[in-house]
């Protein structure tokens, strides 16, 4: 399956299930959303903000494919060397950090055959950069669509979509 026609795939999924949010989310008090808000956390809180890239490289499945709107699409292989040698390359002189807008964050279970398989992660999140040693400020919100899925009774993040970033 080629990747235009996976991310096309996703897209309707993310569209599908947009319109039918009120009847199939979970309640942010419920152990899959605190779950997946858990992971969140440590790939974003702990592996993003501080560059900590072993987060990564136990998050993310072998089959991790993520969509980008400005940087295109990267495997699991690619993504890693591009937060090594990119973003986490020189955190002396460059930091981003990532706020996740809880309030904006939805979790809708994915079952098959009335078990639990995975679950899409639904938000938006802004992102803060700091240069050269100067003030933190603001660069960007986006949106962003996560395929979490159990692999061998661990969560792993297996398809990672951001878009729509804006900088206003």
């Amino acid at each position: 399956m080629n990747s235009k026609y996976l991310f096309k795939f996703f897209l309707v999924i993310w569209f599908v299930g947009s319109s039918v949010s009120a009847f199939t989310q979970v309640e942010s008090s419920s152990k899959l959303y605190k779950t997946i808000l858990s992971k969140d956390s440590l790939l974003f809180q702990v592996g993003f903000n501080t560059c900590d890239i072993s987060q990564f490289e136990s998050l993310l499945s072998e089959s991790f494919e993520f969509f980008h709107d400005k940087s295109g699409i990267s495997n699991r292989k690619k993504f890693l060397n591009d937060l090594k040698n990119g973003l986490c390359k020189y955190p002396e002189t460059y930091q981003s950090r990532r706020e996740l807008i809880v309030e904006k964050t939805q979790v809708f279970p994915l079952y098959e055959n009335g078990e639990l398989y995975g679950a899409i992660q639904y938000g938006e999140h802004r992102f803060y950069e700091k240069m050269d040693g100067k003030q933190e400020q603001f660069a960007s919100t986006a949106k962003f669509t996560h395929v979490w899925i159990l692999e061998n009774g661990l969560w792993k993040l297996n398809k990672s979509l951001s878009y729509d970033h804006q900088t206003k």
